[in-house]
């Protein structure tokens, strides 16, 4: 087998998802333009996950691990990988055949951009449902549109491996919004590319979703903010506009706890909210 220019490793995390992970690489499978690698990082799953994977494709590798969450899982298929780019595709979603091929061809124009993503469809419970506008996706420099809301989709996003050496990888302390936390520190140093073509399918709505098991998004989110406002390369005006959103988080999520009648954590946000003028770094909870 010849070895192009560019080679691709595809990192599929999964957790007890022998009921799709089968569409999932078999959309990678399908690829007009086929990776070098796909590495299937199980994160401990209970099922037949991993057996499945070995029975029906060969062709990947299963690296199995101890449950430590799906930044954990990312990092390991990461490290493990041997590939010039990196792709990821969660296990319940699924690509369209000509999405690397696309992708690739886009950052071979652009060769000093190191993130190209997608467009994508919608499906939840069955039904294709659309997205609505905060969530439309955008290429360039991007910083200030990800600071509301995760704008990129792990399952669309095509990363050079050399953009992990500057920034980092997936923060393993965070349960969730490990992704907004990494666009974030992507997105204050370099533009991205994007297509502006549905390249992958996510399907959502099921129990185990992230979103599902964690009340309060928001406080991860917020810690996403105050780590990056400990960049001190990052930009005045991104600053300015980073610094803006931690305290609308705060204020939002303060305001939930106490809905919930968690007054002891709405008032240790609160307190936080006189020191934002200034703020520019602080070491964690």
């Amino acid at each position: 087998m010849s070895h192009p220019e560019t080679a691709v490793s595809v990192v599929v995390p999964t957790f007890n998802r022998s009921s799709s992970i089968d569409r999932a690489l078999g959309s990678i499978m399908a690829q007009t333009r086929p990776p070098e690698e796909i590495l299937v990082v199980d994160d401990g799953s209970t099922d037949i996950t991993s057996a499945l994977v070995r029975r029906v494709f060969p062709e990947a590798r299963v690296i199995e691990q101890d449950n430590q969450g799906v930044s954990a899982a990312r990092n390991r298929g990461i490290l493990s990988s041997n590939g010039d780019v990196i792709a990821f595709l969660d296990s319940d979603d699924e690509w369209l055949p000509n999405k690397l091929e696309k992708q690739l061809a886009e950052m071979a124009r652009f060769p000093d951009r190191p993130l190209c993503h997608t467009d994508e469809i919608w499906i939840r419970r069955g039904q294709r449902v659309n997205q609505m506008s905060k969530h439309k996706k955008h290429g360039g420099s991007i910083f200030k549109r990800c600071l509301r809301l995760c704008v990129i989709s792990p399952s669309s996003a095509l990363i050079r491996r050399s953009l992990f050496e500057r920034v980092g990888l997936f923060d393993e302390s965070l349960p969730a919004c490990e992704d907004y936390d990494m666009w974030l520190r992507v997105t204050s140093r370099h533009p991205v590319l994007y297509l502006d073509e549905p390249l992958v399918v996510k399907y959502g709505g099921h129990k185990d979703q992230l979103s599902r098991r964690f009340w309060g998004m928001d406080r991860f989110r917020i810690r996403a903010l105050e780590k990056i406002l400990c960049d001190p390369e990052l930009e005045k005006s991104d600053r300015e506009a980073a610094r803006s959103e931690l305290r609308r988080k705060i204020q939002l999520y303060a305001r939930g706890a106490r809905r919930r009648g968690k007054y002891e954590e709405a008032s240790f946000y609160e307190s936080r909210l006189p020191s934002l003028a200034t703020y520019n770094c602080s070491s964690e909870r």
